[in-house]
């Protein structure tokens, strides 16, 4: 009987081991068609279209992929919670708007989420706007939080960290990028930051011998650079005729500061009696400088202001194709202005500074 009993477990033993082994091969084959799914899964295309996904405040993982399967983006959640589980850190994703680029796979999906990289919107402030026309920007611009609506300037001001400071001239001009749902006043801040820093590094590395006493004056020469003209190459050269002018205390008589001074009251077009009539900023009543910048400058213009052109010019005057002649004496000048600006007809007039006619020069 002993005998006959160790001759039935043997095909027993076998049996078992067969299923084992099957159970194994099964599993093997489950795993691999698993992980292949899974690959296939975080890597195909997908299509989420031209669209804003908005991902609200405490939005965490499983409600992210949820929001995609509605929309159509996710075949199924499942895989995308299994690529979740292994590779974001972060509980909740960064509140925005999202716009993801077709073909984007579930993978780069997730990085972007998980990145914060947020729908960002474009906004410019062009060189040579006066801060006036900046609050009509931010207001004009859409997707922006708007909380500056009738704030008297100090006011804002004040809100970026410079109480009596006044606001001219003293934003950079740049496109600078934000999200919706950021603040107006954001933007004055990364933009009044920007130029700060700007100045401190331009008035840090300045020419010798300027007639300067503050880097504020600078920014105030700067913003007439700017205003005078359009050109790159010739910003130093402009900048270098009113050091001399200042130097010699001669009027800058430059026709911008005038404009500025007139303020609603220009109607484009600058009169003698305008140039005649004094006010705070009409450099040709006034010596100096103008007691504030009268626009943004330029990146070239501040370092135009520090680092003007050697030059023995006292006068320019436009050619009429955004270029400029310069003239060391009064005699040619006045001959650059009847060839340039009065057809070669000879006039009487005395001009100086930018070219027009206007009072005698002191």
């Amino acid at each position: 009987m002993v005998r006959l009993h160790v001759r039935f477990s043997e095909p027993s033993e076998k049996r078992t081991v067969s299923t084992v082994n099957k159970l194994i091969r099964v599993a093997v084959v489950l795993a691999a068609v698993l992980v292949g799914y899974l690959l296939w899964a975080w890597n195909h295309p997908l299509h989420p279209g031209n669209e804003i996904y908005v991902v609200k405040p405490g939005t965490g993982l499983i409600s992210l992929a949820g929001e995609l399967r509605r929309r159509g983006v996710l075949l199924e959640t499942q895989s995308f919670l299994v690529l979740g589980y292994f590779t974001v850190q972060k509980r909740e994703f960064k509140a925005g708007e999202y716009r993801f680029h077709d073909r984007i796979n579930a993978h780069e999906l997730l990085a972007q989420v998980a990145a914060g990289r947020v729908v960002e919107y474009p906004l410019r402030l062009v060189e040579g706007w006066t801060f006036r026309q900046v609050l009509d920007e931010l207001a004009r611009v859409p997707h922006l939080t708007q909380t500056l609506h009738g704030v008297p300037h100090t006011q804002i001001m004040a809100r970026l960290g410079a109480p009596g400071v006044h606001p001219e001239g003293r934003f950079y001009p740049d496109t600078y990028f934000f999200m919706n749902g950021n603040t107006d006043v954001m933007i004055l801040q990364r933009a009044y930051d920007k130029m700060q820093t700007r100045l401190r590094q331009e008035w840090g590395n300045r020419d010798e011998d300027l007639p300067y006493k503050t880097p504020e004056e600078a920014l105030i020469l700067a913003s007439i650079v700017e205003k005078e003209t359009g050109r790159t190459e010739e910003r130093r050269l402009i900048a270098g005729v009113f050091i001399n002018r200042i130097k010699k205390n001669i009027r800058l008589q430059t026709d911008p500061t005038v404009i500025y001074g007139l303020g609603a009251k220009f109607d484009g077009n600058l009169r003698k009696k305008d140039l005649l009539t004094d006010t705070p900023y009409n450099s040709y009543t006034r010596h100096g400088l103008p007691p504030t910048p009268i626009a943004m400058p330029s990146g070239e213009s501040l370092y135009a202001a520090l680092h003007p052109e050697k030059t023995r010019a006292l006068y320019f005057v436009s050619r009429g194709d955004g270029s400029h002649e310069f003239s060391d004496t009064l005699e040619e000048h006045n001959r650059a202005v009847t060839k340039y600006q009065l057809g070669g007809r000879q006039q009487t007039f005395s001009s100086a500074g930018s070219g027009n006619k206007a009072p005698k020069v002191q």
